[in-house]
């Protein structure tokens, strides 16, 4: 089977005056269907560089990058555009929802650059059954300021695979929530993968990392691991610790 995403002696370099700054340095990877990939590295390891040119929000300097077998590099801007739009969803940190409108709404926003139209009443259907993949459909017509972080975040994930993209890519998605609605948001992860989902995330923190199925370790533009997690974490088992060690914290 061909991987959905391949990068194949991935260079990226950019240029400040004279300075040349090597992100980086000749990387080959493939990501198949169904995989779920966490991606982690120090500030400078050029994890970043390398997830933007997943995302096609960068190019290679030198060497190939195919996602679903597109040579990505040979798209001009518009069709990397439309590429994007229909092959990647996505999930930041900081949830990047309109304050000002529903989460309905919120999850509508990809398909208004859909290429051809989607129909107003398509796009309400797939929102709501988006919403309900990751269990917030009774919330809909709530807004931002209405919603707790962590359904923030759900409200985030429905909007990146309202398209039904074959890739969410995950930036930091739990970097501003705390340790049991992490948990939680993880738990929609794994449960969105084991329906085929393929997920590729970027974190700097180990234990999210080991609530996925692969982890890549990157360092000074090179991949120094890339291995299965061996001890893999599942959210119903980690929410159950988390519970048992507050209680006995509220006893003692």
């Amino acid at each position: 089977m061909e991987p959905i995403i391949k990068l194949e002696n991935f260079r990226r370099t950019y240029r400040n005056g004279l300075l040349e700054v090597h992100a980086v340095r000749g990387v080959s990877l493939e990501i198949h269907a169904g995989e779920f990939v966490a991606v982690m590295g120090a500030s400078g390891s050029g994890k970043s560089t390398m997830m933007n040119t997943i995302g096609c929000l960068d190019r290679p300097t030198s060497g190939r990058y195919l996602l679903d077998g597109v040579d990505v590099g040979s798209l001009n801007r518009d069709d990397l555009a439309d590429l994007r739009n229909r092959k990647l969803g996505f999930v930041f940190q900081g949830f990047n929802l309109l304050s000002r409108t529903s989460a309905l709404e919120n999850v509508e926003l990809p398909m208004l650059y859909s290429r051809p139209a989607v129909p107003g009443r398509e796009q309400r259907r797939r929102a709501l059954e988006a919403l309900k993949m990751v269990g917030l459909a009774d919330r809909a017509d709530h807004y931002p300021n209405q919603l707790s972080g962590g359904q923030q975040q759900r409200v985030a994930i429905a909007r990146a695979l309202v398209n039904q993209p074959r890739v969410v890519l995950a930036d930091e998605p739990t970097g501003n929530l705390d340790t049991r609605t992490s948990i939680e948001v993880m738990g929609v992860f794994q449960a969105l993968n084991d329906q085929g989902i393929t997920i590729v995330m970027v974190t700097h923190e180990l234990d999210i990392a080991n609530f996925a199925k692969r982890k890549i370790v990157m360092r000074d533009g090179f991949v120094r691991t890339d291995e299965p997690v061996s001890q893999r974490l599942h959210a119903a088992e980690a929410l159950a610790k988390l519970e048992a060690e507050q209680k006995a914290v509220h006893l003692a």
